[in-house]
């Protein structure tokens, strides 16, 4: 059934984004968005980003994965390697993730390239996660399919009983991935639909910082 949502409309109110205030630096900018939002209480995961990756097939794909650690070299989230982002990332590691805090007016969208993390670390961050989700990320080839969910539910009653009482290895193919940004796009909604968009785009080591059209 055909659906018309023109009438669908906000007028954004909550803020502005100015040359004069910003930080020089596109992860400090960063961070303090991150903690703004955090702060707020109005959203329920504020590490939720989308990834998008080009597959083999020429097509790009977007989902919603959780960031779990930002800092000076980029960002890093963990995941399958076997799954469809990771052979996507194999086949091509330039990738974008995007922020979207509604309850803000804001979003931030960065361009950059992944690799993985080392396995030290990916087994450091396997450790600290709960034992349900260790168990989780064994049963799953994430991405292949499935005949039921009930195959799924009793191949992780197996692993339950496997290793009851012993310590959950990560698996070889679970790991992070460090996003190592090129360009930021920093997006604050105003009125008349003129909002602020700031870009940070890396020139010879530098970032350079441009205002663009809304």
């Amino acid at each position: 059934m055909a659906k018309n949502l023109h009438a669908y409309r906000k007028s954004y109110e909550k803020g502005e984004l100015s040359e004069e205030t910003i930080m020089a630096s596109p992860m400090e900018q960063f961070q303090l968005w991150f903690i703004e939002a955090e702060k707020s209480g109005l959203i329920d995961e504020v590490n939720a980003m989308t990834l998008s990756t080009i597959g083999a097939d020429g097509y790009p794909r977007g989902r919603v994965v959780l960031l779990k650690e930002f800092n000076a070299e980029g960002f890093i989230f963990y995941t399958n390697y076997k799954s469809e982002k990771g052979v996507s990332l194999a086949h091509d590691n330039h990738c974008c993730i995007s922020f979207f805090w509604p309850p803000l007016e804001r979003q931030v969208i960065i361009k950059g390239k992944a690799e993985k993390v080392s396995e030290e670390k990916s087994i450091e961050y396997f450790k600290s996660r709960p034992r349900k989700s260790q168990l989780g990320a064994f049963v799953s080839n994430q991405s292949a399919t499935v005949a039921s969910r009930e195959v799924l539910e009793e191949q992780l009653q197996e692993l339950e009983k496997t290793y009851e009482g012993r310590d959950i290895p990560k698996p070889e193919t679970w790991g992070g991935y460090l996003i190592t940004p090129t360009e930021f796009e920093f997006w604050q909604g105003r009125r008349s639909r003129l909002h602020d968009r700031i870009q940070y785009r890396q020139h010879d080591s530098k970032w350079i910082i441009n205002r663009l059209q809304p």
